[in-house]
């Protein structure tokens, strides 16, 4: 028996002194530039194709994980039909119908809401998911510049294409040259500037969370770090997802209402352009 115990003693005695060195060593900071240099340095692996090399990121294998846990997520919110919804199918509808709500505001009709909806959603629940997973260790997507420039282009392109089934491809000319035909060059500009402001406002707030829970997690790896990141990884991942797809729907909905304007009130802008050809007339009279 007494053997016993002193073996368990001799045992814990060696635990706590292994866990207390490397406790020790856990706080001991190394080189912080070269730990946070490796933290935002890709993990790249090819896989071969025949002749070609398919090059995979790990910011393609966290995209891949994320979308698969939403979908996994978003399958059990939905459930099965029922004539009553519970809770979760509850808190789904109040959430499509916001955005409905939200479209609305910016001036589109109910319909092309409706139509909308999806995609904004998938916007904003993939692009949490994939910001919020760097709560769990895992390099947001969003550290590497491919993946908020590859969802910019995709949102801007959808704006185009949403912009064409809702107002034909005479209201999109209508606004590209509203209120003034001399705004051409800048409207087109504009469809640059949107979606790299889009592209560089997610990628900066979500690396320099990244770079800045890793300095925390390197100088004081107790508590703080788990804190901390329930604001710098989670709540600002959210925000800036809910910022992507609140943006992106605003751009469709400034071009709709633009158009809905101009066919509600066609005799405004004709009163324009006939006080402008009278002023050139009296111009020529003069």
């Amino acid at each position: 028996m007494m053997t016993g115990l002193v073996i368990i003693a001799s045992w814990l005695s060696e635990f706590f002194s292994s866990f207390g060195q490397q406790f020790v060593d856990r706080l001991k900071p190394g080189d912080i530039g070269e730990e946070i240099n490796e933290a935002i340095m890709q993990v790249q692996m090819y896989f071969q194709l025949g002749d070609y090399k398919l090059l995979i990121t790990d910011a393609v294998i966290v995209t891949w994980i994320a979308v698969i846990a939403v979908v996994i997520v978003f399958r059990c919110m939905v459930g099965k039909p029922t004539l009553k919804l519970n809770k979760r199918q509850t808190l789904l509808v109040s959430l499509v119908e916001l955005i409905i709500t939200t479209g609305m505001s910016f001036g589109m009709k109910r319909k092309e809401a409706e139509t909308v909806a999806p995609m904004i959603l998938t916007l904003g629940i993939v692009i949490t998911a994939c910001n919020a997973i760097s709560f769990l260790k895992v390099p947001p997507p969003a550290k590497n510049v491919a993946f908020p420039i590859g969802c910019a282009i995709t949102a801007i392109i959808y704006v185009i294409v949403m912009t064409f089934k809702f107002v034909g491809a005479k209201g999109f000319w209508l606004t590209l040259t509203q209120p003034i035909s001399i705004m051409l060059p800048f409207k087109l500009l504009d469809y640059v500037v949107k979606p790299l402001s889009l592209a560089l406002r997610l990628f900066g707030n979500v690396f320099a969370a990244f770079v800045f829970m890793e300095f925390i997690s390197i100088c004081i790896p107790c508590i703080l770090p788990g804190v901390l990141g329930l604001w710098f990884d989670i709540m600002d991942g959210i925000i800036q997802a809910i910022v992507f797809a609140y943006l992106t729907m605003s751009y469709i909905g400034e071009n709709v209402e633009t158009v809905h304007e101009y066919n509600e009130h066609p005799e405004d802008h004709q009163k324009k352009k006939k006080s402008k050809k009278s002023k050139k007339s009296e111009a020529v009279a003069a």
